[in-house]
């Protein structure tokens, strides 16, 4: 892989997505020492871009799902290259071409004014309150307005027909690794 990692986030995905592209033993890493920074119980998401920019992956969790980042991080590697079904699973032949990014979240809280989120700072999660949530990362290209940011996290939770007023809004930050 291109990916200049220098993080341990980043790198911890990458050995994981080699391997499970590989189709080996993920074991060997799950069994290794778990880094201090890595032991606190944090939801990710992991990101996959070609070297184009393109989006080739990107799964992740608004709720940590394991006992800590370390096995959040290798969960939605494996995820990200392998389930993400806008794309088919990664192959072996890909592995030079890619770059990985391990975004760590803070815990969501309710918005009470959009006025007071910026998209460069916070990512979005749009809610029904009931089963479905969108949820958009910060800093994203593109996305320069709350506005479009809430309206693309809406899309994807399947809620444009939903008055804004039955929605419930919360947001988060993110620490960008690679």
């Amino acid at each position: 892989m291109k990916s200049q990692a220098k993080s341990l986030h980043v790198l911890l995905a990458l050995e994981t997505i080699q391997t499970v592209v590989k189709k080996q033993d993920l074991k060997r890493i799950k069994l290794k020492e778990i880094p201090v920074e890595l032991t606190e119980k944090l939801a990710c998401f992991v990101s996959i871009h070609l070297l184009d920019g393109s989006l080739r992956g990107c799964i992740g969790t608004i709720d940590p799902r394991e006992n800590n980042l370390f096995f959040e991080i290798i969960s939605n590697s494996v995820s990200a290259a392998t389930r993400d079904t806008r794309f088919l699973p990664i192959k072996k032949a890909e592995l030079d071409e890619l770059e990985i990014s391990v975004d760590v979240l803070s815990k969501p809280f309710l918005v009470e004014d959009i006025k007071t989120l910026d998209p460069e700072k916070f990512g979005v999660i749009v809610s029904d309150g009931q089963f479905s949530r969108g949820v958009l990362l910060p800093a994203l290209e593109g996305i320069e307005t709350v506005e479009k940011q809430i309206e693309i996290a809406r899309k994807k939770a399947g809620l444009t027909h939903v008055d804004s007023s039955d929605l419930s809004i919360y947001a988060f930050t993110s620490t960008r690794y690679y």
